[in-house]
């Protein structure tokens, strides 16, 4: 899995709709719909958010890891 099918997963997974996970962001749901889709690159703030909040490492939110691990702590 790529960064954006992730992203769609996990949003998926935890029942969350475009519009909640665009807001969390401070970004139009249509901007989200097109980081999903592969049509624009998502920010790497936008990232670190993504993986925050859904407890995640950076490694396994941008695909490059099929090992869910918690998002480190300091």
């Amino acid at each position: 899995m790529n960064c954006k099918e992730r992203i769609r997963a996990l949003r998926e997974d935890n029942d969350y709709n475009q519009t909640k996970i665009a807001q969390l962001l401070n970004i139009g749901q249509r901007t989200y719909c097109d980081y999903e889709l592969g049509k624009t690159r998502i920010p790497i703030d936008s990232i670190i958010i993504l993986a925050k909040f859904y407890d995640v490492d950076l490694n396994y939110i941008t695909g490059v890891s099929n090992i869910k691990n918690p998002f480190p702590t300091k």
